[in-house]
């Protein structure tokens, strides 16, 4: 089973849910600022967790994210592979010893290009990635790779980008599961507008091909993780 944690309901899990469904893994989203309890780590073969509008630091105003750090603790200990995207790898940052930076200098909206590392290009997460590769970005805050992780990705605007924790925990800046729909809904939340749909929706193939794979990497990774 993968568990999909949605920390806030403006970023639901996109082609997340198209990708997991072709693999023919089961899996659920948990809407986690519902309060929405969260699985057993035993009974799970993956963990995907979304971004969200707060930041890692606002607990008082956001308690859910207690649990959830809680729950990403408990995937390290027992080794259940994790994807932290945005919002997900700022927690999984934090938690292992990472600074994240509340509006850091690194914001970056709309579509921008990152750049793999030598560890990136070679880490099967990025398997059949280009190398620039083209994604989408929607952050204020920004993290900095905990103690002991494996920077995999970084762009001329935010230097870290992307982060592996031992074999199988990934922290990253980007969104490659958002869509035509999320990033038109996204859009409509910044004042004044910046058209970030415009530049998405024309280099869409490009996107898609990146992000896409990348996902369909982790769930891949996870499936043949827990049967080993």
């Amino acid at each position: 089973m993968f568990i999909i944690v949605q920390n806030d309901p403006l970023c639901p899990p996109g082609v997340c849910l198209q990708l997991l469904a072709r693999s023919g893994r089961p899996f659920r989203t948990v809407a986690s600022y519902r309060e929405e309890p969260l699985p057993d780590h035993a009974q799970l073969c993956g963990v995907i967790v979304l971004g969200g509008v707060m930041g890692v630091h606002e607990t008082a105003r956001f308690p859910h994210l207690e649990a959830v750090r809680a729950f990403m603790g408990a995937a390290l200990r027992t080794g259940t592979p994790l994807l932290g995207i945005c919002l997900g790898g700022q927690l999984l940052a934090q938690l292992a010893g990472g600074l994240v930076t509340s509006r850091s200098p690194h914001v970056e909206k709309g579509i921008c290009q990152v750049n793999l590392t030598a560890e990136g290009a070679s880490d099967p997460l990025f398997s059949g990635v280009a190398n620039p590769f083209v994604t989408f970005q929607f952050h204020d805050d920004s993290f900095t790779p905990p103690p002991g992780a494996i920077l995999l990705a970084s762009s001329n605007a935010c230097p870290a980008q992307a982060f592996r924790l031992g074999g199988n925990a990934y922290g990253v800046q980007f969104h490659p599961e958002v869509d035509h729909s999320i990033v038109a809904s996204w859009d409509q939340l910044l004042q004044p507008r910046l058209d970030l749909l415009s530049r998405f929706d024309s280099v869409r193939a490009a996107f898609d091909a990146a992000s896409h794979s990348i996902l369909a990497n982790f769930i891949s990774l996870a499936a043949s993780s827990r049967r080993a």
